[in-house]
């Protein structure tokens, strides 16, 4: 895993949501008050943009069809017939005011390509 950074944490409201590029990986970043979460941006449904989606606790709503997806997991939870369906997650953490995501070395290499 690599740490990489994001932006300064500010730059992400509270319950909204921000994407952001590395080479052709492209997240979406959420502040939920104090905890960061990061999964694929785009919504395994309709590839839906998740970062413009309803922060509903720890999940994301997709502003398309309305697919729940945990920004824990990554796994769908509504419409529970595709709840084996899911996007990657990524860890985030803060570092002095910094939001980081920690990306497995094999996913930056494919991006980098």
């Amino acid at each position: 895993m690599k740490w990489l950074r994001v932006t300064q944490v500010e730059n992400i409201p509270v319950r909204q949501g921000r994407v952001v590029r590395f080479g052709s990986l492209e997240l979406a970043i959420f502040n939920l008050g104090g905890a960061f979460r990061a999964v694929e941006s785009r919504c395994p449904h309709k590839q839906g943009p998740l970062a413009d989606g309803i922060v509903a606790g720890d999940d994301i709503i997709c502003p398309l069809h309305n697919w729940r997806i945990s920004l824990d997991s990554g796994f769908v939870k509504q419409p529970k017939e595709h709840a084996e369906t899911c996007v990657k997650s990524f860890p985030c953490r803060v570092e002095q005011g910094v939001v980081m995501v920690a990306i497995p070395e094999d996913v930056l290499r494919e991006a980098a390509a």
